[in-house]
């Protein structure tokens, strides 16, 4: 039977702004609030229209369907102004070759590899860590992951001098994400404060990648690192060539994707269980079940069914990748709608995952919903932390594997509380939904730490 979808326009859009105002002044309650009003609700932003699906069928035809649904537009134009043409930015055109080349380096055979990298970075992090210490959890865990996905992509430490000046980079760019998004292109051409710094962030970033990467020069093309399975791959017949500029183009958004993401992921992870005692006891009677006395490691992953719950919930909850956009290619119909070429669609994966028809109690933060039989009754589409289709993070595993065992070590060796000063709302504007300010006080448990 074909199910019938509902389409509606959104109200409440003012005179030229449209529906940017509420957009940027309430992203996330603004874009949850869409499905009530229809399955594809048409939005204004300026003088443009954009489609914003809101049924996890919808969600999965887009997603799934990369020619008709490209990325590009003006969104994706500014987008790769900051980041490149890399894998998560590049036209369709482009990403089966640049795809091929880069899927070795995330082989699971690399991954176990790369999971002591992990162990290394994590086991630093919390041994660091004192009795009764504030940390600020977000900048704590991204400067790990940072150092992770570092040495993993380049085979190399890296000083803190040069993580310390790509976080402020990072934090500034991603910061000011949603204005720049929604700042028209007339405007760009003025020189107003906000584009100014942009600007300046961008190179700031820049250089803070490039130095990141003059470090590691002497170490490109050994064995055992993302880039040098990159350059390995670039070499086998039928899947082109990479030049060495297009290599250099993929590091801004690794680095991102394994910084940013992972870091935001696990602060809203211990941010959760920090507020749900019952569910830390069990976390925690888990890992001391699992590990003995050291980090987690590669082999414990598969056994820590509850700590993943943990971490599927949080994803479910606080979606880094909250905001994404597609134009279509050609004329196509979406929820019976006739979609024109050109035409913008919107999305937040945030908004389906807090969606009462799929989710029993969608503000619960519960776990256990992600039992296999609970699984199994939500229709495709309703769970889309890492996207889908072709166009599906190539390290979501990475990132999945990096988060466990951070979670899973820092929970056996410390009980963490929120601290006064504590601002757990996401950040406003930021392209990876994370919080502003979470400051936790951390207890040694048991004498682990």
């Amino acid at each position: 039977m074909t199910r019938i979808f509902t389409a509606a326009a959104a109200p409440g859009a003012l005179p030229l702004v449209g529906h940017g105002w509420a957009l940027l002044r309430r992203p996330l309650d603004f874009t949850a609030s869409l499905a009530r009003h229809g399955d594809l609700v048409t939005i204004r932003l300026g003088p443009l229209r954009a489609y914003v699906p809101c049924h996890p069928e919808l969600l999965w035809q887009v997603l799934t369907d990369e020619r008709t649904f490209d990325k590009g537009g003006w969104m994706y134009d500014k987008a790769r102004a900051l980041a490149g043409n890399g894998l998560p930015l590049c036209p369709h055109r482009d990403h089966l070759r640049q795809r091929r080349l880069m899927q070795p380096g995330f082989h699971r055979s690399r991954l176990e590899q790369y999971s002591e990298v992990m162990v290394d970075e994590i086991n630093a992090m919390t041994a660091s860590w004192r009795d009764g210490q504030v940390i600020d959890a977000f900048p704590a865990l991204f400067d790990m992951a940072l150092r992770t996905v570092s040495r993993t992509l380049f085979r190399t430490s890296v000083d803190p001098g040069s993580v310390e000046e790509f976080r402020r980079s990072m934090a500034a760019a991603m910061g000011s994400f949603l204005p720049r998004l929604l700042l028209p292109q007339c405007l760009e051409k003025l020189r107003l404060p906000l584009v100014r710094r942009l600007r300046q962030v961008m190179q700031d970033l820049l250089h803070a990648r490039d130095r990141l990467m003059a470090e590691s020069a002497h170490d490109r093309g050994e064995d055992g690192g993302i880039l040098s399975a990159m350059i390995a791959a670039r070499q086998e017949e039928g899947y082109g060539r990479l030049s060495d500029a297009d290599i250099d183009e993929q590091v801004l958004p690794l680095l991102i994707a394994g910084s940013d993401t992972v870091a935001a992921s696990l602060a809203w992870a211990l941010h959760l269980l920090a507020q749900h005692p019952d569910a830390e006891r069990r976390v925690h009677e888990e890992v001391d079940g699992v590990l003995d006395g050291g980090p987690a490691q590669w082999s414990d992953v598969a056994r820590l069914p509850y700590t993943s719950r943990v971490l599927t919930e949080a994803l479910r909850l606080y979606p880094p990748a909250w905001l994404l956009t597609r134009v279509t290619t050609t004329p196509t119909r979406l929820g019976g709608h006739e979609l024109r070429p050109g035409s913008t669609v919107i999305f937040s994966s945030a908004a389906v995952h807090w969606d009462s028809r799929f989710y029993a109690d969608p503000d619960v933060f519960d776990p256990d919903r992600w039992l296999p039989h609970h699984v199994g009754r939500l229709p495709r589409g309703a769970y889309l932390p890492f996207g889908a289709g072709s166009r599906k993070c190539i390290g979501d595993r990475y990132g999945i594997v990096e988060a466990t065992l951070a979670l899973a070590t820092i929970t056996h060796r410390w009980q963490l509380r929120s601290a006064p000063g504590s601002d757990a709302r996401p950040a406003p504007h930021s392209a990876i939904l994370h919080p502003r300010r979470l400051l936790l006080r951390v207890r040694p448990r048991q004498g682990a730490a």
